[in-house]
């Protein structure tokens, strides 16, 4: 499947549910949010039905997302049927990572080939302002329970938030350096409940490479830069939707929850 630009799109990003078990502050607002409507929720039927469809016209990774896909009921019964599709070459998942003790093994034994985790602070009680009352140990609990799974390869994401988290750049890409993760750190888009954030909010990834003047340039991977420390056996990686335009490499379409297309 190409576009009229020519890029080949081979990846899909699928929406499970708008509901999260966090507020995060630049994601959802503290109260009053009006989530969809049970009925406007894609089935596991139709979500299947999409994805049979995708992979048809040259799909081959499916990544499931939320809100935190893990709080839909029967998440793992769908990761089941996905990857027993013909032509899905990866599945993998982005989670906050709390719920992860609960169903890291199952997720794994269900084919789920990868995980994508947030993780913006090791501070706890940062941790708990930015998520409105998350735990940071239910997090690395989940960053444990994944491990313990079998799954490798997992990519932490850090949002970048100038003022809240600039300072732990260092001890975040350490997580990065018995190669157990890699570590993507990611600038944060004056859009939804951000956009009238103070500019200084908004931090370049430029950041990183100032943090940590040893990291040494790889090729890309899909939109990320990705970068290694000397000696270190995990991979750096940037994503700057805000200060490179990285479109051109762009091979994604996404499923939003309620069945449009982007």
């Amino acid at each position: 499947m190409n576009d009229q630009y020519g890029r080949r799109i081979d990846y899909m990003r699928v929406s499970v549910t708008d509901r999260c078990n966090l507020r995060c502050v630049y994601c959802m607002p503290g109260e009053g949010f009006s989530f969809l409507p049970h009925e406007d929720i894609l089935s596991f039927e139709e979500i299947e039905r999409v994805c049979r469809i995708g992979v048809r016209l040259g799909i081959t990774k499916i990544k499931l997302t939320g809100g935190e896909p893990l709080v839909r009921r029967g998440i793992v019964d769908l990761c089941r049927s996905l990857r027993a599709i013909n032509g899905v070459r990866e599945l993998t998942m982005t989670t906050n990572g709390a719920l992860l003790p609960q169903y890291a093994a199952e997720l794994k034994q269900a084919g789920v080939d990868r995980l994508n985790i947030s993780l913006d602070t090791l501070n706890e009680d940062k941790f708990a302002s930015l998520t409105r009352g998350g735990s940071l140990a239910d997090a690395l609990a989940g960053l444990d329970a994944a491990w313990n799974a079998g799954f490798r390869g997992t990519k932490l994401n850090a949002v970048l938030l100038g003022g809240v988290n600039a300072d732990e750049i260092p001890a975040l890409a350490q997580l990065a350096q018995d190669g157990k993760y890699e570590v993507r750190f990611i600038e944060l888009m004056p859009i939804g409940e951000c956009a009238d954030w103070p500019r200084e909010r908004f931090l370049s990834a430029d950041a990183v490479l100032h943090a940590l003047p040893e990291l040494q340039r790889l090729p890309n991977e899909g939109v990320a830069e990705r970068y290694q420390m000397p000696g270190w056996k995990g991979k750096i990686g940037l994503i700057r939707p805000m200060s490179h335009r990285f479109c051109a490499d762009c091979d994604r379409i996404r499923v939003t929850a309620d069945g449009r297309l982007k």
